[in-house]
């Protein structure tokens, strides 16, 4: 599975990470529901905050494999733990790195690098959600630059963001050509944000309302060429979706190894849940369901790191492998049976935290739909 001595060192290192530092700690983190600053700091020393990104501008000269590693032993430990890492390396910073100059990446992107600046992304509105036609915060061109109006809503780490890559709509007749990403600093005047949202799973990642109201941002801020944002968009999508793909690789382990452990500690009739063909039928299904997901996901990461086109493939794997970690969440509470109902077992955690893999990278009715295209176009 793994190609490279460096996957297999970055797989180490952090799988030691998520073992001693974030699965003794993800339950009281979770009950919290605070962002876990300190852990994020010490992936920031790690060099995991900037591992997709070459070294001349402050990254750690990685790719999307060794990326997509790290998210998956993430979410093994702690999914939010592992989507705030997500979000900060791909969706928040990959506009930034591509269209910002020399400056925005000396003030921004190298602070967010080393965990000292934390990004957002906006694309998500009230009435916009798989639907991107129907955006409705608006860019406006001034003589200096250009005003945003507009509100966006779920976004990660929108309100602890030190920067926002927005999804704008700069000429409503235009339809999808005329959608725009801009870079808006949190401190703009005319940004704010709402409350964090009380969610039920992943719940130390900071989700919220974002608004602009007479955002003023000059040209460079522009991310791209005019009326190009779908591009923008398309350029990170496979990236996007072959991330969440992996999240749910994690997430199944975490499921699949709690509940391994669980079926040779709990007996019942005299013997270990384990000896019992239906139980033994959901490990299975779990770890071949696991071995599936890994090789979907790992052959898109390779294809992403040779520059070979591969959305659909990553559509498949991002169906496949969540659906796949949404029934073994479910299949684990079953296994612990009423223990699962109690907020004492991690099980629980896992069965809220996977409705987060549904929405992001696109929702599953919309995933079947464009896979299914390609097969009868």
């Amino acid at each position: 599975m793994l190609r490279s001595d460096s996957e297999k060192l970055v797989r180490k290192v952090m799988a030691k990470f998520v073992d001693e530092e974030v699965i003794p700690v993800a339950t009281e983190l979770d009950n919290k529901g605070e962002f876990p600053y300190h852990l994020f700091r010490k992936l920031a020393d790690m060099g995991v905050l900037g591992i997709r990104y070459p070294k001349k501008v402050g990254g750690s000269g990685g790719n999307t494999t060794l990326y997509c590693i790290c998210v998956e032993e993430l979410a093994r430990g702690l999914m939010s733990l592992a989507a705030i890492t997500a979000m900060q390396c791909l969706m928040a910073t990959d506009g930034l790195y591509r269209y910002g100059t020399k400056e925005m990446h000396e003030k921004y992107l190298r602070p967010a690098f080393r965990g000292e600046k934390i990004g957002a992304f906006q694309l998500t509105e009230p009435e916009a959600g798989s639907d991107l036609s129907n955006v409705r915060t608006l860019a406006t061109k001034v003589e200096d630059g250009w005003v945003i109006n507009g509100m966006k809503t779920w976004s990660t780490s929108g309100p602890i963001g030190s920067f926002h890559t927005v999804l704008t709509q700069t000429d409503p007749d235009k339809g999808l050509k005329g959608l725009m990403f801009f870079f808006i600093p949190a401190d703009t005047p005319g940004f704010s944000h709402s409350k964090k949202f009380d969610t039920l799973g992943t719940r130390t990642s900071s989700l919220s309302e974002i608004y602009f109201n007479n955002c003023h941002v000059p040209d460079e801020y522009m991310l791209g060429e005019l009326g190009r944002g779908l591009d923008v968009l398309l350029t990170i999508l496979a990236e996007i979706r072959i991330m969440t793909a992996c999240l749910a690789i994690g997430l199944l382990r975490a499921a699949m190894d709690d509940s391994i452990r669980y079926c040779k500690e709990r007996v019942q009739f005299g013997k270990q849940i384990g000896k019992y063909q239906l139980v033994q039928a959901k490990i299975a299904n779990m770890a071949v369901n696991l071995e599936a997901g890994k090789l979907m996901c790992y052959k898109v990461t390779h294809l992403i790191d040779n520059n070979v086109p591969c959305l659909n493939e990553a559509s498949m794997a991002k169906y496949f492998t969540v659906e796949s970690a949404c029934s073994a969440c479910d299949e684990a509470t079953r296994i612990y049976g009423a223990y699962a109902y109690s907020m004492e077992y991690a099980v629980q955690r896992y069965y809220r935290d996977n409705r987060f893999l549904l929405y992001g990278g696109g929702t599953h009715e919309v995933l079947q739909t464009t896979i299914a295209r390609q097969y009868l176009r």
